[in-house]
Protein backbone atom coordinates (compact mmCIF):
# COMPACT_ATOMS: atom_id res chain seq x y z
CA UNK A 1 0.00 0.00 0.00
CA UNK A 2 1.71 3.32 -0.56
CA UNK A 3 1.74 5.51 1.67
CA UNK A 4 0.23 9.00 1.66
CA UNK A 5 2.75 11.61 2.26
CA UNK A 6 0.86 14.94 0.69
CA UNK A 7 -2.71 16.41 0.91
CA UNK A 8 -3.18 18.32 -2.91
CA UNK A 9 -5.14 20.95 -3.99
CA UNK A 10 -5.23 24.52 -3.22
CA UNK A 11 -7.23 25.88 -0.54
CA UNK A 12 -9.46 22.72 -0.43
CA UNK A 13 -10.99 21.25 2.19
CA UNK A 14 -8.38 18.99 3.64
CA UNK A 15 -8.71 16.07 6.17
CA UNK A 16 -6.09 13.92 7.99
CA UNK A 17 -5.43 11.69 10.39
CA UNK A 18 -2.21 10.28 12.12
CA UNK A 19 -4.47 7.84 14.24
CA UNK A 20 -7.30 6.00 13.17
CA UNK A 21 -10.90 7.69 13.91
CA UNK A 22 -8.77 10.12 15.89
CA UNK A 23 -10.61 12.76 13.45
CA UNK A 24 -14.16 13.35 14.83
CA UNK A 25 -17.19 12.50 11.73
CA UNK A 26 -20.08 14.82 11.39
CA UNK A 27 -19.29 17.52 13.66
CA UNK A 28 -15.60 19.17 14.51
CA UNK A 29 -16.15 19.61 18.30
CA UNK A 30 -17.88 16.86 19.95
CA UNK A 31 -18.22 16.61 23.87
CA UNK A 32 -15.40 14.26 23.88
CA UNK A 33 -12.81 13.10 21.08
CA UNK A 34 -11.32 9.30 20.96
CA UNK A 35 -7.92 8.79 22.11
CA UNK A 36 -8.95 11.98 24.88
CA UNK A 37 -7.82 14.22 22.24
CA UNK A 38 -8.35 18.26 22.87
CA UNK A 39 -10.71 20.03 19.56
CA UNK A 40 -8.87 23.15 18.85
CA UNK A 41 -9.76 25.69 15.92
CA UNK A 42 -7.37 27.67 13.64
CA UNK A 43 -9.08 30.50 12.32
CA UNK A 44 -6.60 32.42 9.83
CA UNK A 45 -9.17 35.04 8.54
CA UNK A 46 -12.08 36.05 10.43
CA UNK A 47 -15.12 34.26 11.36
CA UNK A 48 -17.15 35.63 9.10
CA UNK A 49 -15.38 36.51 6.11
CA UNK A 50 -17.33 35.18 3.05
CA UNK A 51 -17.16 31.21 2.21
CA UNK A 52 -15.21 31.49 -0.85
CA UNK A 53 -12.47 33.35 1.44
CA UNK A 54 -12.60 31.92 4.94
CA UNK A 55 -10.10 29.92 6.56
CA UNK A 56 -10.08 27.47 9.06
CA UNK A 57 -8.95 24.15 10.31
CA UNK A 58 -10.13 22.01 13.45
CA UNK A 59 -7.41 20.44 14.70
CA UNK A 60 -7.36 17.24 17.46
CA UNK A 61 -4.03 17.66 19.66
CA UNK A 62 -2.58 16.31 22.72
CA UNK A 63 -2.80 19.10 24.93
CA UNK A 64 -4.03 22.40 23.58
CA UNK A 65 -2.05 25.36 22.63
CA UNK A 66 -2.19 27.32 26.13
CA UNK A 67 -0.43 24.89 27.88
CA UNK A 68 2.18 27.09 28.33
CA UNK A 69 4.12 29.10 30.65
CA UNK A 70 4.19 32.88 30.06
CA UNK A 71 5.70 35.11 27.14
CA UNK A 72 8.82 36.87 28.07
CA UNK A 73 10.36 39.34 25.85
CA UNK A 74 13.85 38.27 23.48
CA UNK A 75 15.43 40.29 20.78
CA UNK A 76 16.17 39.24 17.02
CA UNK A 77 17.61 42.50 16.38
CA UNK A 78 18.34 41.96 12.73
CA UNK A 79 14.32 41.28 12.15
CA UNK A 80 12.30 44.45 11.55
CA UNK A 81 8.46 45.06 10.90
CA UNK A 82 6.59 47.21 9.32
CA UNK A 83 6.22 50.39 9.73
CA UNK A 84 10.21 51.63 10.12
CA UNK A 85 11.47 54.84 10.34
CA UNK A 86 14.77 54.54 7.36
CA UNK A 87 13.88 57.32 5.22
CA UNK A 88 13.47 55.73 1.81
CA UNK A 89 15.62 56.99 -1.52
CA UNK A 90 13.80 56.26 -4.86
CA UNK A 91 17.29 54.95 -6.09
CA UNK A 92 17.42 51.12 -7.89
CA UNK A 93 19.43 49.46 -5.49
CA UNK A 94 20.77 45.71 -6.03
CA UNK A 95 22.22 43.41 -3.15
CA UNK A 96 24.97 40.27 -3.48
CA UNK A 97 23.93 37.29 -1.95
CA UNK A 98 23.92 36.50 2.14
CA UNK A 99 27.06 34.73 2.85
CA UNK A 100 26.16 31.19 4.28
CA UNK A 101 27.21 31.38 7.77
CA UNK A 102 30.34 29.75 8.95
CA UNK A 103 29.28 28.71 12.76
CA UNK A 104 26.45 27.03 13.68
CA UNK A 105 23.26 29.31 12.89
CA UNK A 106 19.78 28.21 12.80
CA UNK A 107 17.17 29.75 10.86
CA UNK A 108 15.74 32.66 13.15
CA UNK A 109 19.50 33.13 14.06
CA UNK A 110 20.42 33.84 10.42
CA UNK A 111 16.87 35.84 9.45
CA UNK A 112 17.36 39.59 8.39
CA UNK A 113 14.99 41.97 7.22
CA UNK A 114 15.56 43.96 3.41
CA UNK A 115 13.16 45.95 3.30
CA UNK A 116 9.49 46.38 4.04
CA UNK A 117 6.30 48.28 3.93
CA UNK A 118 2.39 48.76 5.07
CA UNK A 119 1.62 48.53 8.82
CA UNK A 120 1.82 44.76 10.55
CA UNK A 121 -0.88 46.12 13.15
CA UNK A 122 -2.87 47.34 10.50
CA UNK A 123 -2.73 44.32 8.21
CA UNK A 124 -1.68 45.63 4.98
CA UNK A 125 2.02 45.50 3.33
CA UNK A 126 4.72 42.91 3.47
CA UNK A 127 8.68 42.95 5.12
CA UNK A 128 10.90 40.96 2.64
CA UNK A 129 13.70 38.63 4.43
CA UNK A 130 16.76 36.67 3.47
CA UNK A 131 17.57 33.72 5.63
CA UNK A 132 20.13 31.59 6.20
CA UNK A 133 21.01 27.93 8.44
CA UNK A 134 23.54 24.84 8.85
CA UNK A 135 21.83 23.69 11.91
CA UNK A 136 18.20 23.04 13.07
CA UNK A 137 16.44 24.76 15.33
CA UNK A 138 16.37 21.96 17.94
CA UNK A 139 13.88 22.02 20.66
CA UNK A 140 12.45 25.36 19.72
CA UNK A 141 9.29 26.30 17.90
CA UNK A 142 8.53 29.91 16.02
CA UNK A 143 4.87 31.21 15.25
CA UNK A 144 4.79 34.78 13.40
CA UNK A 145 1.36 36.41 14.93
CA UNK A 146 2.51 39.44 12.48
CA UNK A 147 1.61 37.59 9.02
CA UNK A 148 2.07 34.66 6.59
CA UNK A 149 5.61 33.81 5.89
CA UNK A 150 6.18 32.76 1.93
CA UNK A 151 9.66 31.38 1.56
CA UNK A 152 11.15 30.88 -1.36
CA UNK A 153 13.96 28.93 -1.05
CA UNK A 154 17.11 29.51 -2.78
CA UNK A 155 19.66 26.54 -1.97
CA UNK A 156 19.44 23.36 -0.36
CA UNK A 157 16.61 21.48 1.26
CA UNK A 158 14.86 21.51 4.30
CA UNK A 159 12.82 19.87 6.16
CA UNK A 160 9.83 22.08 8.04
CA UNK A 161 7.95 20.24 10.82
CA UNK A 162 4.77 21.95 11.86
CA UNK A 163 1.56 21.57 14.08
CA UNK A 164 -0.04 20.47 11.09
CA UNK A 165 2.88 17.47 10.03
CA UNK A 166 5.80 17.87 8.01
CA UNK A 167 7.15 19.18 4.08
CA UNK A 168 10.11 18.53 2.82
CA UNK A 169 10.77 21.89 0.85
CA UNK A 170 14.00 22.97 -1.69
CA UNK A 171 15.24 25.44 -3.96
CA UNK A 172 12.78 25.59 -7.08
CA UNK A 173 10.17 25.21 -4.81
CA UNK A 174 7.96 27.62 -2.06
CA UNK A 175 6.34 27.21 1.11
CA UNK A 176 3.54 29.52 2.84
CA UNK A 177 2.92 28.83 6.58
CA UNK A 178 -0.18 31.29 7.70
CA UNK A 179 -0.19 33.29 10.04
CA UNK A 180 0.21 31.98 13.91
CA UNK A 181 1.09 27.96 12.74
CA UNK A 182 3.97 26.54 14.46
CA UNK A 183 7.14 25.48 12.74
CA UNK A 184 10.62 24.50 12.78
CA UNK A 185 13.28 24.46 10.18
CA UNK A 186 16.49 22.07 9.99
CA UNK A 187 18.66 21.88 7.27
CA UNK A 188 18.85 18.77 5.49
CA UNK A 189 21.53 18.00 2.89
CA UNK A 190 24.16 21.20 4.13
CA UNK A 191 23.35 24.86 4.61
CA UNK A 192 20.08 26.75 3.30
CA UNK A 193 19.49 30.41 2.53
CA UNK A 194 16.51 31.55 0.98
CA UNK A 195 13.70 34.85 0.73
CA UNK A 196 10.85 35.06 2.88
CA UNK A 197 7.74 37.66 2.02
CA UNK A 198 5.88 38.41 5.43
CA UNK A 199 2.34 39.02 4.32
CA UNK A 200 0.68 41.09 6.53
CA UNK A 201 -2.12 41.38 4.43
CA UNK A 202 -4.91 39.28 3.34
CA UNK A 203 -3.74 35.58 2.89
CA UNK A 204 -2.17 34.76 -0.13
CA UNK A 205 -4.71 33.23 -3.17
CA UNK A 206 -4.39 31.84 -6.47
CA UNK A 207 -5.08 35.08 -8.94
CA UNK A 208 -7.90 34.80 -11.45
CA UNK A 209 -7.71 33.17 -14.71
CA UNK A 210 -9.90 35.76 -16.40
CA UNK A 211 -9.85 35.47 -20.44
CA UNK A 212 -6.39 32.51 -20.03
CA UNK A 213 -9.77 30.47 -18.95
CA UNK A 214 -9.23 27.07 -16.89
CA UNK A 215 -5.63 25.67 -16.93
CA UNK A 216 -3.08 28.53 -17.29
CA UNK A 217 -0.82 29.77 -14.80
CA UNK A 218 -0.24 27.69 -11.48
CA UNK A 219 -3.18 25.04 -10.82
CA UNK A 220 -4.62 23.91 -7.56
CA UNK A 221 -4.08 20.10 -7.72
CA UNK A 222 -0.13 21.10 -7.66
CA UNK A 223 -0.38 22.79 -4.14
CA UNK A 224 0.96 20.27 -1.44
CA UNK A 225 -0.43 20.07 2.24
CA UNK A 226 1.17 18.02 5.01
CA UNK A 227 -0.84 14.78 6.21
CA UNK A 228 -1.38 14.52 10.03
CA UNK A 229 1.71 13.66 12.17
CA UNK A 230 2.46 14.24 15.42
CA UNK A 231 5.01 13.58 18.49
CA UNK A 232 4.32 13.29 22.51
CA UNK A 233 7.25 14.10 23.43
CA UNK A 234 7.50 15.53 27.10
CA UNK A 235 10.85 17.35 27.08
CA UNK A 236 11.50 20.67 27.46
CA UNK A 237 10.42 22.97 24.35
CA UNK A 238 11.28 26.42 23.63
CA UNK A 239 8.17 28.51 21.77
CA UNK A 240 9.24 31.47 20.61
CA UNK A 241 6.81 33.95 19.02
CA UNK A 242 6.49 37.26 16.98
CA UNK A 243 4.42 39.56 18.03
CA UNK A 244 3.29 43.22 16.64
CA UNK A 245 6.94 43.45 15.82
CA UNK A 246 8.26 41.78 18.85
CA UNK A 247 10.00 38.50 19.87
CA UNK A 248 8.67 36.79 22.83
CA UNK A 249 9.88 33.09 24.34
CA UNK A 250 7.42 30.75 26.40
CA UNK A 251 8.47 27.28 28.00
CA UNK A 252 6.49 24.03 27.40
CA UNK A 253 7.25 20.94 28.63
CA UNK A 254 6.08 18.87 25.63
CA UNK A 255 6.70 19.29 22.14
CA UNK A 256 4.07 21.59 20.48
CA UNK A 257 3.79 19.50 17.57
CA UNK A 258 0.79 17.44 18.38
CA UNK A 259 -1.86 17.01 16.49
CA UNK A 260 -3.36 13.43 15.78
CA UNK A 261 -5.86 14.75 13.62
CA UNK A 262 -6.67 18.21 11.51
CA UNK A 263 -9.86 19.08 9.11
CA UNK A 264 -9.83 22.42 7.10
CA UNK A 265 -8.15 24.41 4.68
CA UNK A 266 -5.87 27.04 6.66
CA UNK A 267 -2.91 24.74 6.47
CA UNK A 268 1.06 25.31 5.39
CA UNK A 269 1.46 23.99 2.07
CA UNK A 270 3.97 23.63 -0.25
CA UNK A 271 4.28 24.61 -4.24
CA UNK A 272 6.96 23.11 -7.42
CA UNK A 273 7.44 26.49 -9.57
CA UNK A 274 8.22 24.19 -12.43
CA UNK A 275 4.96 23.22 -12.52
CA UNK A 276 3.51 26.72 -13.80
CA UNK A 277 1.57 27.02 -17.05
CA UNK A 278 3.16 30.27 -18.31
CA UNK A 279 1.09 32.08 -20.87
CA UNK A 280 3.28 34.59 -23.48
CA UNK A 281 3.12 35.80 -26.00
CA UNK A 282 3.41 34.66 -29.40
CA UNK A 283 2.83 37.59 -31.46
CA UNK A 284 4.59 41.08 -30.54
CA UNK A 285 5.18 43.19 -27.50
CA UNK A 286 6.66 41.55 -23.97
CA UNK A 287 3.90 40.65 -22.03
CA UNK A 288 3.51 42.60 -18.47
CA UNK A 289 4.66 40.72 -14.88
CA UNK A 290 1.48 40.21 -14.02
CA UNK A 291 1.26 37.18 -16.17
CA UNK A 292 3.47 35.64 -14.60
CA UNK A 293 1.79 35.44 -11.01
CA UNK A 294 1.72 32.27 -8.87
CA UNK A 295 -0.19 34.01 -5.92
CA UNK A 296 -1.52 37.04 -4.88
CA UNK A 297 -2.99 38.68 -1.45
CA UNK A 298 -5.35 40.93 -3.23
CA UNK A 299 -6.20 44.26 -1.06
CA UNK A 300 -9.63 46.62 -1.12
CA UNK A 301 -9.11 48.10 -4.39
CA UNK A 302 -9.62 45.11 -7.06
CA UNK A 303 -7.08 44.59 -9.46
CA UNK A 304 -4.21 46.55 -7.11
CA UNK A 305 -2.70 43.92 -4.93
CA UNK A 306 -1.45 43.99 -1.26
CA UNK A 307 1.73 42.09 -2.91
CA UNK A 308 1.71 39.64 -5.73
CA UNK A 309 4.53 36.95 -6.08
CA UNK A 310 5.53 36.79 -9.87
CA UNK A 311 8.16 34.04 -11.48
CA UNK A 312 10.21 34.55 -14.42
CA UNK A 313 10.96 30.70 -15.67
CA UNK A 314 12.24 28.55 -18.10
CA UNK A 315 9.96 29.46 -20.97
CA UNK A 316 9.89 30.03 -25.02
CA UNK A 317 9.94 33.28 -25.93
CA UNK A 318 8.76 33.62 -30.40
CA UNK A 319 7.51 36.86 -30.31
CA UNK A 320 7.88 38.47 -33.87
CA UNK A 321 9.33 41.88 -35.39
CA UNK A 322 9.54 43.55 -31.35
CA UNK A 323 11.85 43.97 -28.28
CA UNK A 324 12.09 40.98 -26.47
CA UNK A 325 13.13 41.80 -23.23
CA UNK A 326 11.13 43.38 -20.50
CA UNK A 327 10.53 47.09 -22.15
CA UNK A 328 11.47 50.60 -20.27
CA UNK A 329 9.40 51.07 -17.62
CA UNK A 330 8.08 53.64 -14.71
CA UNK A 331 4.94 52.29 -12.37
CA UNK A 332 2.84 52.73 -9.49
CA UNK A 333 4.13 49.26 -7.85
CA UNK A 334 6.87 48.78 -6.32
CA UNK A 335 9.08 45.60 -7.47
CA UNK A 336 11.58 43.65 -5.16
CA UNK A 337 13.48 41.12 -7.55
CA UNK A 338 15.46 37.74 -6.27
CA UNK A 339 17.02 35.29 -8.66
CA UNK A 340 17.25 31.37 -7.62
CA UNK A 341 19.04 30.45 -10.60
CA UNK A 342 21.30 30.86 -13.79
CA UNK A 343 20.69 34.69 -15.02
CA UNK A 344 18.01 37.06 -15.40
CA UNK A 345 17.14 38.30 -19.28
CA UNK A 346 17.22 41.87 -18.68
CA UNK A 347 20.52 41.66 -16.16
CA UNK A 348 22.70 39.45 -18.13
CA UNK A 349 25.80 40.97 -15.07
CA UNK A 350 25.68 41.57 -11.61
CA UNK A 351 22.35 39.97 -10.52
CA UNK A 352 23.50 37.25 -8.97
CA UNK A 353 21.86 33.94 -7.67
CA UNK A 354 20.65 34.61 -4.09
CA UNK A 355 21.26 38.20 -4.84
CA UNK A 356 17.84 40.73 -5.30
CA UNK A 357 17.01 44.10 -6.69
CA UNK A 358 14.55 46.95 -5.93
CA UNK A 359 12.85 49.70 -8.28
CA UNK A 360 10.61 51.20 -6.53
CA UNK A 361 7.25 53.57 -7.31
CA UNK A 362 7.94 55.59 -9.90
CA UNK A 363 11.53 54.94 -9.85
CA UNK A 364 12.68 54.16 -13.41
CA UNK A 365 14.48 51.01 -15.34
CA UNK A 366 14.33 48.71 -17.53
CA UNK A 367 17.37 46.23 -19.13
CA UNK A 368 20.91 47.46 -19.18
CA UNK A 369 22.73 49.03 -21.73
CA UNK A 370 24.20 45.40 -23.11
CA UNK A 371 21.01 43.67 -22.79
CA UNK A 372 18.89 46.65 -24.91
CA UNK A 373 22.04 46.72 -27.79
CA UNK A 374 21.57 42.81 -28.15
CA UNK A 375 18.16 42.31 -28.43
CA UNK A 376 17.66 45.38 -30.34
CA UNK A 377 19.66 43.65 -33.27
CA UNK A 378 19.15 39.95 -32.53
CA UNK A 379 17.77 37.51 -34.83
CA UNK A 380 14.19 37.00 -33.96
CA UNK A 381 13.60 33.47 -33.94
CA UNK A 382 12.25 31.22 -31.46
CA UNK A 383 14.45 31.31 -28.30
CA UNK A 384 14.10 29.32 -24.91
CA UNK A 385 15.04 30.65 -21.55
CA UNK A 386 16.36 27.65 -19.70
CA UNK A 387 18.38 26.93 -16.55
CA UNK A 388 16.74 30.27 -15.08
CA UNK A 389 14.32 30.70 -12.27
CA UNK A 390 13.55 34.73 -11.03
CA UNK A 391 11.12 36.23 -9.28
CA UNK A 392 9.18 39.44 -7.79
CA UNK A 393 7.42 40.67 -4.71
CA UNK A 394 5.23 43.50 -6.25
CA UNK A 395 3.41 45.53 -4.02
CA UNK A 396 1.32 48.64 -3.79
CA UNK A 397 3.17 50.63 -1.29
CA UNK A 398 6.62 51.55 -1.36
CA UNK A 399 9.30 48.69 -0.42
CA UNK A 400 11.66 50.84 2.32
CA UNK A 401 15.18 49.26 3.14
CA UNK A 402 15.96 48.69 6.45
CA UNK A 403 18.91 50.52 7.65
CA UNK A 404 21.17 46.89 7.36
CA UNK A 405 19.78 46.91 3.85
CA UNK A 406 21.77 50.63 2.94
CA UNK A 407 24.58 50.05 4.81
CA UNK A 408 25.69 46.64 4.30
CA UNK A 409 28.89 45.81 1.93
CA UNK A 410 26.50 43.19 0.30
CA UNK A 411 24.57 46.40 -1.10
CA UNK A 412 26.09 47.10 -4.91
CA UNK A 413 27.07 50.58 -4.97
CA UNK A 414 27.57 50.73 -8.86
CA UNK A 415 24.23 49.09 -9.94
CA UNK A 416 23.32 52.48 -11.99
CA UNK A 417 26.68 51.52 -13.81
CA UNK A 418 24.93 48.98 -15.96
CA UNK A 419 22.71 51.81 -17.91
CA UNK A 420 25.78 53.79 -18.89
CA UNK A 421 25.67 52.65 -21.96
CA UNK A 422 22.47 53.96 -23.40
CA UNK A 423 23.39 56.85 -24.84
CA UNK A 424 21.45 58.62 -27.80
CA UNK A 425 21.16 56.91 -31.41
CA UNK A 426 18.71 59.86 -32.55
CA UNK A 427 18.48 60.02 -36.54
CA UNK A 428 16.49 63.57 -37.39
CA UNK A 429 16.22 61.50 -41.20
CA UNK A 430 14.26 58.38 -39.97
Amino acid sequence: MTKLLYQTGFNNEHETEALPDSLPKGQFSPQKVNYQLYAEQFSSTAFTAPRASNRRSWTYRLRPSIAMGDFQPISFDKIVTAPHSTPCPPNVMRWNPLPLPTTDTHFLEGMVTIAANGDAQQHAGMAVHVYTANVGMGNMAFYNADGELLFVPQLGTMEVVTEFGKLQVAAGEILVIPRGIKFAITPIDGPIRGYICENYGTPFTLPERGPVGANGYANQRDFKYPVAWFEDNESAHRLICKFSGHFYEATLDHSPFDVVAWVGNSAPYKYALRDFNVINSVSYDHPDPSIFTVLTSPSEHEGTANIDFVIFPPRWMVAENTFRPPYYHRNVMSEFMGLIEGTYDAKEEGFLPGGMSLHNCMTPHGPEAQVFNNASNASLTPQKYENTMAFMFESRFVIAPTEFALSTPLKQKDYLRCWDGLTKHFDGSK
